[in-house]
């Protein structure tokens, strides 16, 4: 981009307005500033105001930093003459966003935009998009994706909200944005109403999904390959740097994280090794997407159990001191070694291992992305999946999508369907060995059972639905008969008295 195009951006929007200045709000105020913007900042938390102002003082930035520890001030900063109010919301999701907004309300303009970088449920979004549609201003839901230090470098952004409030901003977030492989901003319009932070819920609950097979690949390298983390950590970077999984950030991180020590007592120890195996942020509804995604799952009734069952490892997981108990009363094997394999052997394993990561990786996204549209079709925002993959900087799955043809199920795509085929048996080969070897595989083996009954064509389900209409009359369609075989989503038009009622 160049300086004069940036500095009419900056001379459209040179002041902006940061609500909440925790890791993530620090970060977009010191970014922005550095963009040249001018930073109002306000918390309700006054100390990290006042720490923000004391360290901005020590960065170089083109645009000043001033905190306001009263909310009115902090708004009448935002005033220039022919200038719209711009504000970004960095705070938690639900009561505290609705307290915000009810402070400053009163003082919103015609024409203000305020952009909802939190984490919030889509619903919530589009009763304040109707709330401020009423005094002539827009609230602009924005998933922020990346983290405190992409907040800082550039995130990935996923604005939903009004056209035309969206095409007044996307300049300056475009601006903001982190940057693809070819340069583009990792920024879209994403489409109307709360569908920006749908997108950033299903986004968050595919990377759940991502999180927890990987986590997994690594217990099993550890626990039934007997691999230090040296070797875990080699072997990630390997896989990043080449093949289906290259250039992934999950990878990066993990490959950094598994070689970081500290010196303890003069030995230097893996700072991995004090971590607790405890996940608490969706037990105690500090992060509310995974859990939302998986309600909108079965809403829609789109089949997710990768995403499903890492949220419920991550529930389960947080509830430590109940799986303390249990332990003791289960008394279940715990995760041991294949014994009696040698290298070649285990260099074969490692090899099923990637490719059942990268076929769990991919379904993620299939199961993800098939909620997302469905939501689209249901709610008719029009949202392009290319778009989605695009800003995401998911390679793996975007060139097998056209701007042409949006699928319903990626599953019918060539070469997606290709690609689960190929890794398959790779990926039935560790769940195989996990199940010998009492290794923890929740969303590896939740995909591989994921594939088989959404490609089966005979499914236990005839016994079920039998069943059914044995005990409750539910109807069931017959095979083979058109119009009911494969036939529309209905109660069947049969039924059988297997039992005669008794009189």
């Amino acid at each position: 981009m160049s300086s004069s195009s940036k500095d009419s951006i900056i001379e459209q929007w040179p002041r902006i307005g940061i609500v909440g200045v925790g890791n993530m709000g620090t970060q977009m105020t010191i970014a922005f500033s550095e963009l040249g913007l001018q930073v109002s900042i306000w918390d309700i938390n006054k100390s990290n105001v006042d720490d923000l102002v004391e360290r901005s003082q020590n960065i170089d930035t083109k645009g000043k930093i001033m905190g306001f520890h009263d909310i009115n001030k902090f708004v009448e900063s935002l005033k220039g003459e022919g200038k719209n109010k711009l504000f970004l919301f960095s705070i938690t999701h639900g009561d505290p966003a609705e307290s915000v907004l009810g402070m400053i309300k009163g003082k919103i303009n015609k024409g203000d935009i305020i952009l909802d970088g939190g984490n919030e449920n889509y619903r919530r979004t589009q009763r304040r998009q109707d709330e401020c549609a009423e005094i002539g201003a827009h609230w602009i839901g924005m998933g922020v994706s990346g983290g405190y230090q992409a907040a800082r470098n550039g995130p990935s952004l996923s604005p939903g909200g009004d056209a035309k409030a969206l095409e007044m901003v996307m300049p300056l977030l475009e601006l903001y944005a982190a940057k693809d492989l070819h340069g583009k901003p990792c920024v879209a319009r994403i489409g109307p109403r709360g569908s920006g932070h749908y997108v950033k819920m299903v986004h968050n609950a595919i990377e759940g999904g991502m999180l927890s097979a990987l986590a997994e690949a690594w217990s099993f390298m550890h626990d039934a390959l007997g691999f230090d983390y040296k070797v875990i950590a080699d072997i990630f970077a390997d896989w990043n740097s080449h093949g289906e999984l290259r250039d992934n950030y999950l990878l990066e991180i993990a490959v950094d994280m598994l070689r970081t020590k500290k010196s303890v007592g003069g030995t230097d120890q893996h700072v991995l090794d004090e971590v607790l195996d405890k996940v608490v942020q969706d037990n105690d509804d500090t992060e509310g997407t995974p859990h939302w995604a998986i309600e909108e799952s079965a809403s829609r009734h789109i089949s997710t159990p990768t995403l499903a069952t890492a949220h419920y490892l991550r529930v389960a997981s947080g509830n430590r001191e109940e799986r303390l108990v249990a332990a003791k009363t289960l008394q279940l094997p715990k995760p041991s070694l294949i014994q009696g394999i040698n290298d070649k052997e285990k260099e074969s394993l490692v090899d099923d291992l990637h490719d059942a990561l990268y076929c769990t990786f991919l379904s993620s996204f299939c199961q993800g992305l098939e909620l997302i549209k469905r939501a689209s079709d249901d709610e008719n925002w029009k949202i392009d999946l290319t778009q989605c993959l695009r800003i995401w900087r998911a390679d793996l799955l975007e060139p097998v999508l056209s701007t042409e043809k949006f699928w319903t199920n990626l599953k019918h795509a060539d070469k997606v369907a290709q690609e689960l085929r190929r890794t398959y048996n790779s990926l039935k080969a560790i769940v195989i060995q996990g199940c010998l070897h009492d290794q923890y595989l929740p969303s590896i083996s939740a995909t591989l059972e994921y594939l088989k009954y959404v490609g089966g064509t005979k499914l236990p389900t005839k016994f079920m639905e039998g069943q059914m209409d044995f005990f409750g009359s539910h109807g069931y369609n017959k095979p083979g008969i058109p119009g009911e075989d494969p036939g529309p989503v209905g109660k069947g038009p049969h039924h059988y008295e297997w039992r005669p009622a008794e009189a």
